[in-house]
Parts: C-alpha cells; sequence; structure tokens
C-alpha cells in the first residue's frame, strides 16, 4: 500500500488551527471571505492506493476528505460519507469536478454536522461482484472500511452516497444490509432499470445477475432507512428514476429539478445531497 500524504494541491477551505493536526503545507478557499460569520475548517485530502483481492489486475485508488476541527466542534473521529462514482470516473471525480471537499467546508461553516468523505476506484463494475471475478462491492465492504477506521475516522456512523452507476451502487450496498453503521443513503441520477436489457452487458453479467441485484425488488429493505434520491429534468434516465421513486417505501428526500446527467447538475445539488447526509450522520 502507498504511505497515503496530504497534497497542496488539494487542500480545500480556511482555517488557522487544523493545520497542525492534518501536517499540511498550505490552503485555499472558494471565495469565503475573511469577514465571513463563521470560520471555514480547512479540508485535508489524503490519497492513497492499494492492491485489492477483489480486482487485483490494477491497483485501486483512493481519497479521504477530513475536515478540521474550528470553534467548540468536537475533536474526535468524525462520521463517514462513502462515495461511488459513475462509469469514467475515479475517485477523485468527486473532489475535482464537483468540489466536494469546498462544499463539505461551506456546510461545515454554516454549522452543518461535520463528516468525513471517503472516494475509491470502483472500475466499470457497476459495483457488485461478477463473473470475471471483480467483486467491487466486497472491496468496500471487506478493504475499504477497515483501511479507513484506521485513518481515524468512525466507520461505524456511515452514510453512501453516489451519481450514475454509483448511485445504483449506493442503493444497492444500502439495501443488501453489508453495512451495520449505516444511517443514509443518497442517489444523484441514479442509473437504475426495472427490466433486464441483455444490451447492458457492461451493467449485468445475464438475466441472472440483474436478478440477484435488482434494486427495483430491493426497494423494501430500504423502508426504514433515510434516503434521498435526485435526477435532471433533462436526464435520460428520469421516467426509471421516477419509477423507481413511486414505489420506495418509507419517507425520503430529493426531487426533479432542472438539469441534465452531467457535472453541472450534480454540483447543484451536492450541498443539499451533503446537508441531508450531515444531519443523518448527526
Amino acid at each position: 500500500m502507498e504511505s497515503p500524504g496530504f497534497s497542496r494541491r488539494r487542500l480545500l477551505g480556511l482555517g488557522a488551527g487544523a493545520a497542525a493536526a492534518a501536517s499540511v503545507a498550505g490552503c485555499a478557499g472558494r471565495g469565503m471571505s475573511s469577514q465571513a460569520a463563521a470560520p471555514v475548517p480547512l479540508i485535508g485530502v489524503r490519497s492513497g492506493s492499494f492492491t485489492s483481492r477483489f480486482r487485483p489486475q490494477e491497483p485501486t485508488g483512493w481519497s479521504l476528505a477530513v475536515p478540521g476541527t474550528t470553534g467548540d466542534r468536537p475533536s474526535g473521529p468524525l462520521p463517514l460519507a462513502l462515495f461511488l462514482h459513475g462509469t469514467g470516473a475515479d475517485h477523485r471525480m468527486v473532489f475535482d469536478e464537483l468540489d466536494a471537499g469546498g462544499v463539505l467546508a461551506e456546510h461545515v461553516a454554516r454549522g452543518g454536522t461535520p463528516f468525513a468523505i471517503a472516494a475509491i476506484d470502483g472500475g466499470e463494475t457497476w459495483w457488485h461482484r461478477r463473473d470475471s471475478g471483480t467483486d467491487t462491492q466486497s472491496m468496500l465492504v471487506e478493504e475499504f472500511l477497515p483501511l479507513l477506521a484506521g485513518q481515524g475516522v468512525d466507520t461505524g456512523r456511515l452514510a453512501v452516497f453516489g451519481l450514475s452507476m454509483g448511485g445504483f451502487g449506493a442503493l444497492l450496498l444500502a439495501s443488501q444490509h453489508r453495512l451495520p453503521g449505516l444511517r443514509a443513503v443518497a442517489a444523484m441520477s441514479p442509473a437504475v432499470w426495472s427490466l433486464y436489457d441483455a444490451g447492458r452487458s457492461d451493467n449485468f453479467d445475464s438475466a441472472a445477475d440483474f436478478a440477484a441485484n435488482d434494486v427495483f425488488a430491493l426497494r423494501p429493505e430500504l423502508e426504514p432507512l433515510p434516503k434521498r434520491i435526485d435526477c435532471g429534468t433533462a436526464d435520460n434516465l428520469l421516467f426509471s428514476v421516477k419509477d423507481y421513486v413511486k414505489d420506495l417505501p418509507g419517507a425520503h428526500e430529493g426531487g426533479f429539478q432542472a438539469g441534465g446527467h452531467d457535472s453541472g447538475y450534480w454540483r447543484s445539488i451536492l450541498p443539499e445531497v451533503l446537508a441531508f447526509l450531515g444531519k443523518n450522520l448527526a
């Protein structure tokens, strides 16, 4: 495993007291004035990689964003939100394209519950076990969470969120009860379908594979869990996502806002998504 480190380029937010805790070399802001009512905590983004027995064909990269403490904030281990990326992306996407570190800093500065965000490479295998032997869901549960526990976060207080393929993966993982400390799930533009299509061989190996990971059939498993589902009104997945939400048991948040299946839309809703996660991780 590579030694994780804090990158000067990827330090987000402002805050004098947090630098020593993270052993960081610099910081940057999101346009927050020095006259702001509340100090904006520095967000240190630590990255590393390891070789997973569940996807041994290539190194698996990961990143962890942790807010520093400011004012009277608690200094103990923070709860954790796991992010699952979509196709054509990797663990860096949520930080580099969506600026999750900056959004998290502003969430905490506004009085939101501080929590860490972790992301990991999942490849293109749709976050479940495949005939090839790849099993990125087990990688998350059996390898990544123990690794994160060693980074000083509270893996007993968890949320999971994702977008597109990762939105599907988040809903699947939440519905299969493999995370005992799970407190919430959020899916942005989840790539979900109610019927198997043999043309989607990248998604599922067979009709049996689809049936074993059918998030529509698994909806009752999410009834007691706080959940949020969002999708853009110009997204090709809109009607499928509406179909999924229509019979989703229990209370849920989110909605259908203007936007497509792209980073612009996801950035626009990320503050509300992180607020939802923080509320349920408190």
